[in-house]
């Protein structure tokens, strides 16, 4: 196959986003303020969603980070309101031993959207750029020949007329300490702190040398990565789904207005005792 655009992007510098004054962050939102502009999202989300099951358009969304940077929670904002039959979420468990022995990228590709299809992935082929490089999962030789064909293989997924955006979720060091502190007595969230979570935790210079290496490679014309910074998750969240909004040419598609119908009568009915077994009422 033919290759034809191979001018890459220059790749964004990683610095901590500043306030409207250009000094200090923006001030948190209030939990009215975010909710308001995340209905507003969620109702555009809607829209996509009609858009995408009428044109039968294939798009394909990649998040990317460091370990407690969000990539969970925003994802779940943009699930909130969907229906799961259009938008699905892929996160790949590690691979089993007949997968060991594929074309790495061989699994991701058979979860690729179909038409009418929004498929979301909770980190992806990058494990290869990221985890796999850094915690030796694979050699330094499979790393580089990872980056240097996944640029071409996007181009092919992008050529064949899905819609690929690309997300990688940045949080200072101090946020990070932060929130992998919260989870150790939290019972809610005790499952996030994996040794491989910890392990990611204290080796932050040596991701982000893969990180850095990873966009120098695959931040392309037609497949580019969009940073967002994390510290601020409410404002994290509503930037992501404006901007991927923001990237996806869908409008309003024509449907009937609706009208519930009448609903049947049955004075012969007589309501049956079912309830046999009920759920205590606890609560």
């Amino acid at each position: 196959m033919a290759h034809k655009h191979k001018k890459k992007h220059t790749t964004q510098t990683i610095l901590p986003p500043s306030g409207t004054d250009g000094d200090s962050p923006a001030a948190p939102l209030s939990r009215k303020e975010y909710e308001a502009e995340l209905k507003h999202l969620h109702a555009e989300l809607v829209k996509l969603q009609l858009w995408v099951k009428h044109t039968g358009a294939k798009i394909c969304i990649v998040f990317e980070g460091r370990d407690g940077a969000g990539k969970g929670g925003v994802i779940k904002a943009i699930l909130e309101r969907v229906s799961p039959r259009i938008f699905r979420v892929v996160a790949l468990p590690p691979p089993t031993e007949r997968e060991k022995t594929q074309m790495f990228i061989q699994r991701y590709v058979t979860h690729l959207p179909a038409g009418g299809e929004i498929i979301i992935f909770d980190r992806s082929w990058y494990n290869r750029a990221g985890v796999d490089r850094v915690m030796g999962f694979c050699t330094e030789e499979q790393a580089q020949k990872f980056l240097a064909s996944v640029p071409y293989v996007e181009q092919s997924i992008v050529e064949s007329g899905v819609i690929l955006l690309k997300y990688w979720l940045e949080v200072s060091e101090e946020e990070q300490t932060r929130r992998m502190e919260s989870r150790i007595d939290d019972p809610r969230k005790i499952w996030k702190l994996s040794p491989m979570d910890l392990e990611s935790y204290a080796r932050w210079y040596d991701y982000s040398r893969a990180r850095d290496a990873m966009f120098e490679a695959s931040d392309t014309m037609w497949a580019p990565w969009f940073v967002a910074f994390s510290d601020d998750k409410k404002r994290a969240r509503l930037n992501i789904i404006s901007h991927l909004l923001s990237r996806i040419p869908y409008e309003d598609v024509p449907r009937e207005k609706i009208k519930l119908p009448k609903r049947q009568k049955d004075p012969d009915y007589v309501e049956a005792d079912y309830a046999r077994h009920r759920v205590p009422e606890r609560f």
